[in-house]
């Protein structure tokens, strides 16, 4: 019994010490965690100010390395604080009223809400000089270039060009020409379809973008001026109303182009036709741009045989607008061939008699409530062969004949004081003294037009 209470007491006892080893095996291994911690924590810390890259929010790339270097060494200088943006350049008045480049990437939806926007405000807070508007719907080249260039010298102020052609041509003039970077952006147009009418109101919308445009001319590649640029501008200008052809053709060629099912907004009694080649006052051509409604129903139900640009603005001026219409076209045509197409005129046919019966075959027609025998400004349709023989028509002297007068054209903008404050008096004697026997001929015509009265 003795011996059996003495090996309990030793099995008690080494119970004990191997408690006491584990527990401090338990120590030891926390104690060695312990210091293997804050040994790898300084090492990362160490580790991290002397490799890690500077994060820098102001250059490219966001990060800037900096290299090893002992403790005592200086810290990096702070980035230079960021210049703020160059303020965005003022609204300049003048790019606004007079768009500087026609390029742009304006679907026409947007280009003719742009353009049908107008002042409510009277009065223009600037001096506004009013322009006419040459607009040229051409297939491609302008074989007339050298005459419209010739026509348009040294009235610079007075007129602004658009050429609507193809969309991969591109016009190529010097930049001394009138016509240098005057293309815009341009769709492809079909002969007859609806894409003509397009193309017309896109050329009116990127001309009324500038303000100072007041008449607007349709034009093709093959017409001609018939009388110089000051009778041109003062015949525009002057005029009370926009002049485009309009009248009632009972027959197929007119009325039986008519749909019913234009009906109930166009009706056969608005039905009207019309030369393609018009001549439209700011008003209007801002009315035409903005119509939607009407549009889209001859875009719609005028088809082949049906030919929009014959019947869309006749028919839309005579339902709402008559009062302004002259219901005649300024552009002689001659369609005595009586085919789709007018006759074409080329080198044999250009003589001083042909171009003075454009101007005057005895008829007369009404301008601002008057008769006058000058009914007609541009005429068409030319070949390339008559342009040697026009511009030689175009030198020879006498104001009647003689399209790039200069000098003469300021002599009427003094007497109708539309330049009148831009000279001295001494100018406007000196212009006289030169060239008074010149133009007195033509002024004393010219006088008939614009109602003014030419000194003896």
């Amino acid at each position: 019994m003795g011996r059996n209470q003495r090996e309990r007491e030793e099995g008690d006892k080494h119970a004990g010490l191997l408690k006491l080893a584990q527990i401090l095996t338990y120590l030891v291994v926390f104690a060695g965690g312990v210091v293997m911690g804050l040994t790898t924590s300084s090492h990362i810390h160490n580790t991290n100010f002397i490799s890690q890259p500077y994060r820098n929010p102001h250059h490219p790339n966001n990060y800037i390395p900096i290299s090893n270097c002992s403790s005592s060494a200086a810290s990096p200088p702070p980035p230079p604080p960021s210049s703020p943006p160059p303020p965005p350049p003022p609204l300049d008045m003048g790019e606004f009223l007079h768009p500087p480049n026609l390029t742009h990437t304006l679907s026409d939806d947007e280009l003719f809400w742009r353009a049908s926007l107008m002042p409510k405000k009277e009065g223009y807070p600037f001096r506004r000089i009013p322009k006419v508007a040459f607009m040229f719907l051409t297939r491609g080249p302008l074989p007339m270039l050298p005459l419209w260039e010739r026509f348009f010298n040294g009235h610079a102020p007075l007129f602004s060009i658009y050429v609507h052609a193809p969309p991969r041509f591109h016009l190529n003039v010097s930049e001394s020409s009138p016509f240098y970077g005057r293309q815009i952006p341009s769709q492809d147009v079909s002969w007859g379809t609806v894409t003509l009418a397009d193309a017309e109101r896109r050329l009116l919308a990127n001309a009324l973008l500038d303000f100072s445009n007041e008449r607007f001319v349709l034009l093709s590649e093959s017409c001609i001026p018939i009388y110089n640029f000051p009778t041109v501008y003062r015949y525009l200008t002057d005029s009370a109303h926009s002049f485009v052809e309009s009248y009632d053709d009972p027959t197929r060629y007119g009325r039986g182009r008519y749909s019913r099912s234009m009906l109930p907004h166009i009706q056969l009694r608005h039905w009207r036709k019309g030369s393609q080649w018009f001549e439209l006052n700011r008003l209007l051509a801002v009315y035409i741009i903005s119509d939607t409604q009407y549009f889209s129903l001859f875009r719609k139900y005028c088809k082949p045989a049906c030919y929009p640009d014959e019947h869309y603005i006749p028919t839309f001026l005579n339902m709402f607008h008559g009062p302004l219409n002259s219901n005649r076209t300024i552009t002689w045509v001659d369609w005595s061939m009586l085919g789709p197409h007018p006759a074409s005129f080329g080198r044999a046919n250009i003589t001083a008699d042909f171009i003075q019966a454009l101007r005057n075959n005895g008829s007369l027609c009404r301008y601002n409530s008057e008769m006058t025998s000058i009914c007609y400004l541009f005429a068409r349709k030319f070949d390339p062969s008559a342009l040697e023989p026009l511009l030689n028509l175009s030198s020879q002297s006498g104001c009647i004949l003689q399209i790039d007068v200069v000098e003469p054209s300021l002599c009427y903008f003094m007497l109708t004081q539309i330049y009148f404050e831009n000279y001295t008096d001494e100018e406007i004697d000196r212009c006289f003294e030169e060239f008074y026997e010149d133009v007195h001929t033509e002024l004393l015509k010219f006088g008939e037009i614009v109602n003014f009265k030419v000194p003896l």
